[in-house]
Parts: structure tokens; sequence; C-alpha cells
């Protein structure tokens, strides 16, 4: 497979798991009680609002540095950190006696480690050489 193979293939997985991640799954975690939610082990609303930010915020690190073409580093290290919380989420469901979901949450992480490889290792995205885009914090 060629890299622009593979670079199509991660853009689609990077949309779609964004789309999922940030409105599907984190975004009810901030919007909905923690009662209203289906969850096999009940949580504390303040940790539930804290899953939601990081998987919003994940969501938003897989696609908004490669469209920007700046940070585009943080492209990886949000997956990362996605594997992170979904391989936590698989160890929950499991725990919640809902193994067909943990089984969905493991895929997840396997997708999301697909996706840091890929953008760290095979077709790394290139940030924009005007410097001017986003002005610099230091």
């Amino acid at each position: 497979m060629s890299s622009k193979h593979i670079g199509i293939t991660l853009w689609i997985l990077q949309a779609f798991l964004a789309l999922f991640i940030a409105l599907a799954s984190g975004a009810p975690k901030l919007l909905l009680p923690a009662e209203a939610l289906p969850m096999p082990i009940p949580l504390s609303q303040p940790f539930m609002w804290f899953i939601g930010v990081c998987e919003v915020l994940g969501g938003i690190g897989l696609v908004l540095p490669g469209l920007l073409r700046y940070q585009t580093g943080v492209t990886p290290l949000a997956a990362v950190c996605l594997v992170l919380l979904t391989l936590c989420a698989t160890v929950y469901q499991f725990m919640g006696g809902q193994p067909e979901s943990a089984v969905f949450a493991l895929v997840m992480s396997a997708l999301f480690a697909f996706i840091a490889y890929g953008r760290w290792r095979l077709v790394p995205l290139r940030s924009s050489s005007r410097s001017t885009l986003v002005p610099a914090l230091a």
C-alpha cells in the first residue's frame, strides 16, 4: 500500500473517530447528568465531565492540527491519549459485566493506535511553512 493510500485511510479514520469520540461519546458526558447515562458502574458527575472533556479534546486533536497544518505533532499525541482512555474504558466495561462493550472499546483502542503510529511514523502530517498562521505564545 502506498503512502498516499495510507494517508487517505488515516484521514478517513481520523474524521470518523473524531466525530464518534467527540460527539457520540464525549458530548453526552458533558451535557447529560451522570444518572441519565447508561453506565454499568456509576461514576461521579465531575469524573464524567473530565472524561467528556478528554474525549472532546482528543477528537479535536485528531483532525484540527492537520486541517490547520499547525502543531501537527498534536495529532499522534491525541491518538495515544485516546488509546489510553479507551484501554481504561475496556477495563471498566469488563468490570461492569459488559464484555461486548469492552471488545468495542478495545477495537477503538487499536484504531487509535493505528492513527498514532501512522501519523508518527508512516505518513506524518506536515506543518505549514507559514509560521504566522497562528501566532506563537512564547
